[in-house]
């Protein structure tokens, strides 16, 4: 018997039974002993257009039902590597975006304080720069690759400043991000200017957009992406609107011309061998996907994410 935690395996309960975890794993009510925890941010008043994704957490882990234990394309097995559990959702206050900042913040650095590294289900996209906080609070400015539609660099949205259009900004305001060791894949659509964009090379940012990634492998990219990290900690931000709403239609913002799944799983996959401290998937929002499809997008990649986790092994 592993004396790691293991998924329950779809022979022991059908796939439409038992617990309603991330991958149906154990549960806990702290971070202690662990080296990797799912936990879900159950938020969307910082949306700006379609509501929802407070519902992405609960139907992420409800799909992820569908995922079984070992990676049989990349030989990762996980759960013989890693003490790994679902660790319940962040209590935040449905009715006051600005105290979620210090909610989540705290959240995370109770976490981080178990050395543990936080694989999140938002939620919106606003939840990431609080989390940021704690994570560059343990590990320093850290590198991040970020996977979206958007930049998420807003100065405001409606004249404020916290919204899942502006993580990004607030993050790079603050000192969180080593600005040198940021990517950004799969940019596109309209925008209120020509040069939305610019903001973000003009910090150091490397601007991949999504026209840069049609009809081709990002197995290249992310091997420039993976000299460019270093060995210094790097975050993953997935946003589920940076694939085609083709493949992920169950989002608030949906963009044309998006990432293929393949091409998700060739970005997450090529993160491996880096010094990932930290990983979210956010923006899954079940009204505008009733076949569940979008959230087992969301529930993969988070699972492709523990994956490439340090410490992992590979099988023969």
């Amino acid at each position: 018997m592993s004396d790691f935690n293991q998924p329950l395996g779809g022979n022991e309960m059908p796939r439409f039974g038992g617990p309603a975890t991330m991958m149906r794993l154990p549960t806990q009510d702290s971070a202690a002993g662990l080296d990797a925890a799912f936990i879900g941010v159950p938020m969307d008043i910082g949306a700006s257009n379609r509501p929802g994704t407070r519902l992405g957490p609960r139907q992420i882990r409800d799909e992820s039902r569908m995922l079984r234990p070992y990676n049989m394309a990349t030989r990762a097995a996980p759960f013989d590597s890693l003490q790994v559990a679902d660790i319940g959702d962040v209590a935040i206050n449905t009715f006051n975006l600005p105290k979620n900042l210090d909610i989540i913040t705290g959240f995370y650095d109770e976490v981080l304080s178990h050395d543990c590294v936080p694989l999140t289900m938002g939620g919106d996209h606003t939840l990431t720069w609080p989390l940021l906080r704690a994570i560059a609070r343990k590990h320093g400015p850290v590198g991040l690759i970020h996977i979206d539609a958007h930049a998420d660099v807003n100065e405001h949205m409606f004249g404020e400043e916290i919204a899942h259009g502006c993580p990004f900004r607030r993050a790079q305001e603050e000192g969180l991000l080593d600005s040198n060791r940021v990517v950004q894949i799969g940019l596109r659509g309209t925008g209120y200017a020509a040069d939305d964009f610019d903001w973000c090379r003009d910090q150091g940012f490397r601007v991949v957009t999504a026209e840069q990634c049609w009809y081709k492998s990002l197995a290249p990219l992310m091997a420039e992406v993976r000299e460019q990290m270093g060995d210094g900690p790097v975050y993953i931000s997935f946003d589920i609107d940076g694939l085609d709403p083709s493949v992920a239609p169950g989002t608030g913002t949906v963009e044309m011309g998006g990432l293929t799944a393949q091409q998700g799983l060739e970005i997450v996959r090529g993160a491996a061998g880096l010094n990932v401290v930290g990983g979210d998937l956010v923006e899954v929002s079940p009204p505008y996907d009733t076949s569940g499809n979008t959230a087992l997008m969301g529930a993969t990649l988070l699972y492709e994410m523990l994956c490439v986790l340090p410490g992992v092994i590979h099988r023969d």
